[in-house]
């Protein structure tokens, strides 16, 4: 059994400028550089015919590039927050290729998760009743106007998660190109 996603991965650029924000969360325990990204869909465990028909699933899918930005910051877990987030500005096509992925995922055979799709990038994750409450929603104000892009989105891929001592370490096991529906013609 393969524990896997799909996701969005971030240019260092951003990667950095999340790290910087990372650094002045009040508490919580942060996602490493190396792990921050977008979750498109979550797969969960699968055996390996399921996910190879996953892969074959995504490989068809033919989407637009387009672009992304992150803004402002977020909480998940009500009164006893869980994870702090980077939320990202509205975007159709974001919305439109996970909803494909999801699809795709279904159709292969995977269960994909069935919560709504809530666009964001975790930042650091929090044990329940961690931390003081009010100090989370001040830095989630106070971070209001962050913002990170836009930066475009010409790829997505498949990896595997896996479950450490030291947390999760993720490997990409496919990565897919969007396209770009402009047409180049050639110069005269």
């Amino acid at each position: 059994m393969i524990r896997a996603f799909a996701a969005i991965a971030l240019p260092p650029e951003i990667r950095e400028s999340l790290v910087r924000l990372q650094a002045g969360l009040p508490s919580g325990r942060p996602v490493p550089p190396e792990n921050l990204h977008l979750t498109l869909v979550f797969l969960g465990e699968l055996p390996e015919p399921v996910l190879e028909d996953v892969h074959l699933a995504f490989a068809a899918i033919r989407a637009e590039r387009f672009d992304m930005t992150l803004s402002g910051l977020g909480l998940f877990g009500g009164a006893r927050p869980r994870n702090l987030h980077a939320c990202l500005a509205e975007s159709v096509a974001l919305c439109h290729l996970q909803a494909r992925l999801e699809t795709a995922a279904r159709r292969a055979g995977a269960s994909p998760e069935r919560r709504r799709f809530s666009p964001h990038v975790t930042l650091a994750t929090l044990r329940p009743g961690q931390g003081d409450p009010g100090r989370l929603e001040r830095a989630v104000i106070a971070g209001s106007d962050f913002r990170a892009g836009p930066f475009p989105v010409e790829s997505f891929g498949l990896y595997r998660s896996e479950l450490g001592r030291n947390g999760a370490v993720h490997t990409e096991l496919a990565q897919y190109a969007l396209f770009s529906s402009q047409l180049a013609f050639p110069e005269p």
